[in-house]
């Protein structure tokens, strides 16, 4: 059962195959993409981890697309690619966010990570109310109770702004997640079908387009007309 992993979120990004035999999975290749060069180089990094391991596409159990957040562009060249390669060949989908993978990366219930513009893409673990995923700054920062929580970061940026906010919670420091993380958190997820749907997935951004910001900023600014 070969699985493609797709990751085009963060400032680095990564595709991934591996092989699911019998609840075992076994990371056969991943190669890693520059941040500014996805639409360039994410379709033909997929094509040599296939050809390398001599597997076609239609041979493809599942895709697992991390959806976000991160970046608009990185977000919408990953899903663009998936959506192609899924819909060419009927291939199903599975999507996960990034903090979740962090956070099992991390093996925590929280994770933070750098959104820029002094900000943080956040997930908060509630006990009894379960994870929730936002996008947070110093002021929602202030008004979150993270319960002396454990929370999963992977850059220094994101790791500042939650010292600053929350001095008591213990930061758990990794390496960034990639396409094979993603693989080995969602492979039970694989095997028992928790497929998207491929018409309704989109990007999990957590913050509005600079385009529909600055957009929507212009509009308030200009006069009314008499």
């Amino acid at each position: 059962m070969p699985i493609l992993a797709i990751d085009t979120c963060g400032p680095t990004g990564s595709v991934a195959l591996a092989r699911l035999t019998n609840d075992a999975l076994e990371i056969i290749s991943q190669t890693e993409l520059e941040g500014r060069n996805y639409s360039a180089t994410l379709v033909a990094a997929v094509a040599n981890l296939l050809t390398n391991a001599k597997i076609q596409l239609d041979q493809l159990t599942a895709i697992v697309a991390v959806n976000g957040p991160g970046s608009f562009t990185g977000v919408r060249v990953g899903l663009s690619a998936v959506k192609g390669l899924a819909e060419a060949r009927q291939i199903p989908v599975v999507a996960v966010s990034r903090l979740e993978v962090l956070a099992w990366k991390a093996q925590s219930q929280s994770s933070a990570l750098d959104a820029h513009r002094h900000e943080v893409f956040l997930r908060l673990t509630t006990p009894g109310l379960g994870p929730k995923e936002l996008l947070a700054g110093p002021d929602e920062l202030a008004a979150l109770d993270p319960l002396n929580t454990s929370i999963a970061v992977c850059d220094e940026a994101a790791a500042a702004l939650l010292q600053t906010a929350w001095p008591a919670a213990h930061q758990i420091r990794v390496e960034a997640p990639t396409a094979a993380d993603a693989l080995k958190l969602c492979a039970p997820r694989v095997t028992v079908r928790d497929f998207a749907d491929l018409a309704l997935l989109d990007g999990h951004y957590l913050r509005r387009s600079d385009a529909e910001i600055f957009g929507a900023a212009s509009k308030a600014a200009k006069p009314q007309s008499a």
